[in-house]
């Protein structure tokens, strides 16, 4: 996607000197944040592998790759953003071929850096003045699909050098690999009436709540991937500083624990919901995004000795993960009836309930909502022991969707799911984040009465228009795009009058939300990639995956010695050839 004038001039106007050149915030940069750069273990190296210092003055060819975190996220304000800027004309000609009748959008250079939103209204900006590596994702897919791919790749290589600074939250560390959340833009005085810009990351210190952004590694390999797709250049991927960056990202999450599922382990609020919903265990938002990064890493990651061992074990887990996920988080009526049934504290390799779940637990609503038949059904949002999370999160099936998590059969339940309920989980406005929403004494406990997640608002039930182009490329791969284009329509009837609001409250989604930012950039960078992706399918195509049988073949049970030789595999096939 071309961005406007606005963004050329600034790309102009800022040179390497603007980038951190202080000598004092390179050796102990503490005062804007935690953290030190001094991660021996991963030198900053070129395509060929020399070592180069990694804050030394960049040469003149890499001059617009060391001022892309500001250009970046101006960019990707020009999505959203109505300030005025002359002679821009980029963004009237995207909008026209998107079919969106409406004033042109670009972008307001700002001190200091530039915005995940820019509401006039808000007078409290909080972490709404920085850029998220979640949030970009869908601004990056339309500069892709747009042919605008070197601001992504900019993008994708600065927040790879952020990953390298070391983190402290009360005199503790995270392990390496973790990525930020978000960054922000500094400019820092110095003498002479002179400035210089720095990036401020934030990997949870400063969060509300304190939490590190587990999904952010896992948005950035997946970005990095649809980089290489959409361009057909894949000699950012095989770069080494890149290469070490996904290995990293791949142990932190690979890492030995106590838990006894293949499934990510995390704390509430690491992922799109970042506030207390009661997901801490192992939601599947994450687990759709983990088993995403795996297959984009095991694309990716070149073959050798160094490698090796790091893709066996992405290929052991992959395997665990989709049986896990498909034979336990799965749930239709019949499902759902038999949960009803449980027999509990079952001690027996042969269990039926493994989880000891209660059949209590199975909700009257659920009841009710559930469609009739088997053609119809979602992948539960949380499976921890003793406990099932019956609500419906989107995210996480529609990524289940998308790369194939679910089986063929539970992908095409899940929209026929969505098709069912469309008044519940699209309304007046694509899409819910959940479904139903957490009331009465259920919100009170769960999310400690949070003011701002109240009873079908924010993520408790509100409506996100940004989840409509993950949406779009489920619809798409499933062969339904005419779902994708009624929501799409939808969705256009009221965003650009409704200054394209963050999300939007009630059960219907009938209204904006009452703390919702507005010109919020992926909101609108969503819903241009969903106009794109409807465009072009056969691009669309190369974001998603599909089945991979060599996964059912794969089963750690057949590399043990123990004994246990009863496994579910052949049963997991059976479901995928129907």
């Amino acid at each position: 996607m071309r961005p406007s004038k606005c963004i050329r001039l600034a790309l102009t106007r800022l040179t390497p000197s603007n980038y951190i050149r202080d000598t004092a915030f390179r050796s102990c940069p503490s005062r804007f944040l935690s953290c030190r750069n001094h991660n021996n273990n991963l030198p900053n190296q070129d395509t060929n592998g020399i070592n180069n210092p990694r804050n030394s003055v960049p040469s003149s060819t890499d001059r617009q790759n060391f001022v892309a975190a500001r250009v970046v996220s101006e960019a990707s304000r020009s999505l959203s953003f109505t300030t005025t800027c002359a002679n821009g004309t980029a963004l009237d000609q995207i909008i026209a071929k998107n079919g969106l009748n409406v004033k042109p959008l670009t972008v307001e250079r700002l001190q200091g850096g530039t915005m995940a939103a820019n509401d006039p209204t808000d007078t409290a900006p909080l972490n709404y003045d920085q850029v998220f590596i979640r949030d970009f994702i869908p601004s990056g897919l339309a500069f892709l699909l747009k042919g605008e791919t070197e601001i992504v790749r900019n993008f994708l290589l600065h927040t790879l050098q952020l990953q390298s600074w070391e983190k402290t939250v009360d005199c503790y560390s995270p392990g390496q690999g973790l990525m930020p959340a978000s960054f922000k833009v500094r400019t820092l005085p110095l003498e002479e009436d002179k400035f210089e810009e720095v990036l401020d990351p934030d990997f949870g210190e400063s969060a509300i709540g304190r939490v590190a952004p587990v999904d952010s590694g896992l948005w950035w390999i997946i970005l990095l991937r649809a980089y290489g797709k959409i361009t057909g250049d894949y000699s950012l991927q095989e770069r080494i500083d890149v290469q070490t960056g996904i290995k990293m990202i791949a142990n932190l999450c690979l890492s030995d624990g106590f838990d006894m599922f293949p499934t990510l382990l995390v704390t509430d609020g690491s992922c799109m919901i970042d506030r207390r919903m009661g997901i801490h265990g192992h939601p599947l938002e994450i687990q759709a995004l983990f088993y995403s990064a795996l297959r984009s890493s095991r694309e990716m990651l070149a073959v050798n000795d160094s490698s090796k061992n790091i893709i066996k074990t992405i290929n052991n887990r992959l395997s665990a993960l989709s049986f896990h996920i498909r034979e336990n988080y799965w749930v239709d009526k019949s499902k759902i009836n038999e949960i009803y049934r449980y027999k509990t504290e079952e001690y027996s390799m042969d269990a039926t309930n493994k989880f000891n779940i209660y059949p209590e637990q199975v909700s009257p609503w659920l009841m009710d909502w559930i469609p009739e038949g088997p053609q119809s059904g979602f992948l539960v949002g949380n499976l921890t022991p003793g406990h099932m999370d019956f609500r419906f999160f989107t995210l996480g099936n529609l990524w289940s969707i998308i790369s194939s998590l679910g089986t063929p059969r539970q992908n095409q339940a899940i929209l026929n799911l969505i098709e069912e309920r469309w008044d519940d989980l699209i309304g007046h406005m694509p899409l819910k984040i959940c479904y139903p929403a957490l009331e009465s004494a259920e919100w009170h406990i769960i999310t400690g009465s949070d003011p701002k997640n109240t009873p079908w608002s924010y993520h408790n039930g509100g409506s996100w228009p940004t989840l409509l182009w993950q949406f779009t490329l489920a619809c798409i791969k499933m062969g339904k795009p005419e779902l994708a284009e009624k929501a799409v329509t939808l969705a256009e009837e009221r965003l650009q009058a409704d200054r394209w609001p963050e999300y939007y409250d009630t059960r219907d989604g009938k209204f904006i939300g009452k703390k919702s930012r507005l010109y919020q950039t992926w909101t609108i960078a969503g819903f241009l990639t969903s106009k794109q992706l409807l465009q072009n399918h056969e691009l669309a195509s190369s974001l998603f995956w599909e089945e991979d049988f060599e996964l059912l073949e794969t089963c750690v049970c057949a590399l043990t010695k123990s004994g246990r030789t009863k496994c579910s595999r052949a049963a997991a096939k059976s479901q995928i050839l129907i």
